[in-house]
């Protein structure tokens, strides 16, 4: 990108029948920090993924492949409060070009305290990432134990 798409974003939900995105609002917002891109026509045009989110100003947010077994996050919902405020305030100490990250002061001041406006989805990204695509299709085979050690027998199974 010729600047670092950096800020709190608008995304809209595409695909509502995914348990991954399940509770979701329609639009949601979600962190966004870096300098690279991937062209959402090249995303589209890949038919093993499925858009799940995306954003007009940000691009891709959430896609996954192989029915949940490839998920790909583009944004950093696992930021907390002041991680985006960290780096501009690292950046500018540097002397590195860095604009304000966008929607994220309140007032666009940053000596205002950072707004957080994107947990609530992130929280329900990663509880339903564990529900339906880790808990609910591991096996637990917890009945069949090795003689010796009293632990799972995998080659036995």
């Amino acid at each position: 990108l010729d600047h670092k798409m950096f800020g709190i974003f608008a995304h809209r939900v595409m695909n509502r029948r995914i348990p991954l995105v399940r509770g979701f609002d329609d639009v949601f917002m979600a962190p966004h920090s870096r300098h690279t891109e991937v062209p959402m026509d090249k995303i589209r045009a890949e038919e093993r993924l499925t858009v799940l989110a995306e954003s007009e100003e940000a691009g891709l947010f959430l896609a996954m492949a192989e029915d949940g077994r490839r998920i790909f996050v583009m944004g950093h919902p696992e930021y907390d409060r002041v991680t985006l405020d960290g780096e501009y305030r690292r950046d500018s100490d540097k002397g590195l070009p860095i604009e304000l990250p966008e929607n994220y002061y309140q007032d666009n001041d940053p000596q205002n305290k950072p707004l957080l406006l994107w947990r609530a989805h992130a929280n329900n990204l990663y509880t339903n990432w564990l529900n339906y695509y880790v808990y609910q299709v591991t096996p637990y085979l917890l009945d069949v134990e090795d003689d010796l050690m009293g632990t799972p027998d995998f080659k036995n199974i």
